[in-house]
């Protein structure tokens, strides 16, 4: 394995990509159009790619992130994973559209973003205040925060809400007034903001321009907005659907074989990719936002219609036990049009954070380890194998609160003293209560290197918690 420096010419500027090849796979970088130079004298970096085809993939991608606010835009298509008591009902997930050059004075007056301003999340709802669509700033929509600085290094259900509801009477009170108690109001508002707690995402980016996305203010903005929402019919797949055909007309449509007939979340991000690929122009690219860590439930893998029923035995017994036929025409279908794996080629984003691949098997092995000889030394108190849960206990007898700067802390007992501990990573140092930022940050790490289900972090992101936890323990941890 070779270890390399890129230096790519892009914008006028020039960047530098760290990447790891093989003999055999290694190629001329300046086939695909880049002027680079390559120097072996790189260790102990993270792989952007690991084969001459993924290299060109993160090249494409990192490029694209990279020079995004200084050449273009992008319209995003989110694929949301399922959750909770619908999730287990219905696996299709839920879609909604990030557009990155478009902002809003309200929830429903769209306009071109200002300098410094990171675009909005459009999407469709069931039964918030009677409108068909909201849009709601990035940052905000995925956690619920005004900035990056401000995001729970680990949430529970408690802390979700306390920021669902500082955020609702901040900006959404005209939407969600509070209710005749002073409580805040039941209902689905709260799928507005802070999405990424209950849900891992995936994203698939194309570029857009600033005529297309003034058509679409004027357009969005003189339409009445009024509520339509049919699951059948007009559901949330079926908004997204309309805002990316409005930019890329006929991209878009239902499956009718795979899906029923119904618009899917997963069936348009299929179409969207398939588009991509044959528009290289569009500098098209995939990304995951990782379900926040926590005590929150874990979302589940998104589905088709037919996939769903296949999947889950719930349905497929019965299925199978009235009409076999039906079954094989399912799996027909499924197989004929309905496969694809939202996970593939797509790099981990994390906010603050680099993109980056996702960790390898072994690496979260390695991690893991290290995690685990690094607790023993320095906090042998901690149970590593019961850490997660140990800290959801103290978690749940703590109060969410905000500090002087507005960023959440968790208000504990300690004895005979109150503590509030800073749960961002902007604020967990400097901190009094050392034993239970490190309980914090170790729980963390711990859900991040858990093996099985989604992506869950990258180096970089797994790297920058480690480096806040040595930060925390005493001076003589040290794995070397």
């Amino acid at each position: 394995m070779k270890t390399g420096l890129a230096r790519i010419q892009a914008a006028g500027k020039s960047v530098t990509l760290v990447i790891f090849w093989d003999h055999s796979s290694a190629t001329n970088l300046s086939r695909w159009g880049f002027k680079c130079k390559v120097g072996f004298k790189c260790n102990n970096m993270y792989p952007l790619a690991r084969s001459a085809k993924g290299l060109r993939l993160g090249i494409v991608v990192f490029i694209g992130l990279w020079c995004g606010s200084l050449a273009h835009a992008d319209a995003t298509l989110l694929l949301e994973e399922p959750y909770g008591h619908f999730g287990a009902f219905t696996s299709t997930g839920h879609a909604a559209v990030y557009l990155s050059r478009v902002c809003a004075d309200t929830p429903l007056v769209l306009r071109r973003c200002s300098e410094g301003e990171t675009g909005v999340v459009l999407s469709r709802y069931n039964k918030v205040a009677g409108y068909d669509w909201l849009a709601i700033p990035l940052i905000p929509y995925l956690y619920a925060v005004e900035g990056p600085d401000e995001i729970p290094l680990y949430a529970n259900p408690k802390i979700v809400a306390f920021l669902r509801n500082q955020y609702r009477k901040n900006h959404l009170e005209a939407i969600a007034p509070e209710d005749a108690t002073g409580e805040p109001p039941e209902g689905n508002w709260t799928q507005l903001v802070g999405s990424a707690y209950d849900r891992t995402i995936y994203g698939f980016s194309i570029a857009t321009t600033a005529e297309q996305d003034d058509n679409f203010i004027r357009e969005y903005n003189s339409r009445v907005n009024r509520s339509r929402f049919n699951l059948l019919a007009h559901n949330c797949a079926d908004f997204a659907k309309g805002v990316i055909n409005f930019y890329y007309p006929d991209t878009l449509h239902r499956n009718p074989i795979a899906d029923a007939g119904i618009t899917t979340p997963k069936e348009i991000a299929k179409l969207l990719v398939k588009f991509s690929a044959h528009h290289p122009e569009l500098r098209s690219s995939s990304f995951i936002v990782p379900q926040v860590p926590g005590s929150m439930p874990r979302s589940t893998a998104v589905h088709g219609v037919a996939e769903s029923l296949l999947k889950a035995k719930k349905y497929v017994l019965p299925i199978t036990a009235a009409n076999p036929v039906a079954t094989g025409i399912l799996a027909v279908a499924y197989l004929g049009g309905g496969r694809f794996d939202p996970k593939k080629h797509a790099m981990i984003l994390e906010s603050g954070q680099e993109m980056a691949p996702p960790l390898e098997a072994t690496e979260r092995r390695s991690y893991e380890n290290q995690l685990r000889v690094l607790l023993a030394k320095t906090a042998p108190e901690m149970d590593t194998r019961r850490i997660e849960k140990q800290w959801a206990h103290v978690e749940a007898n703590g109060e969410p609160q905000l500090d002087e700067e507005g960023r959440p802390v968790l208000r504990l007992r300690v004895g005979e003293e109150l503590v509030d501990v800073g749960i961002a990573r902007d604020n967990i140092l400097p901190t009094s209560s050392a034993p239970l930022a490190q309980e914090l940050l170790a729980a963390r790490l711990r859900e991040e290197l858990r093996r099985g289900g989604d992506p869950k972090a990258s180096v970089p992101g797994v790297m920058s918690d480690w480096n806040l936890l040595q930060q925390l323990l005493p001076a003589r941890a040290n794995l070397n």
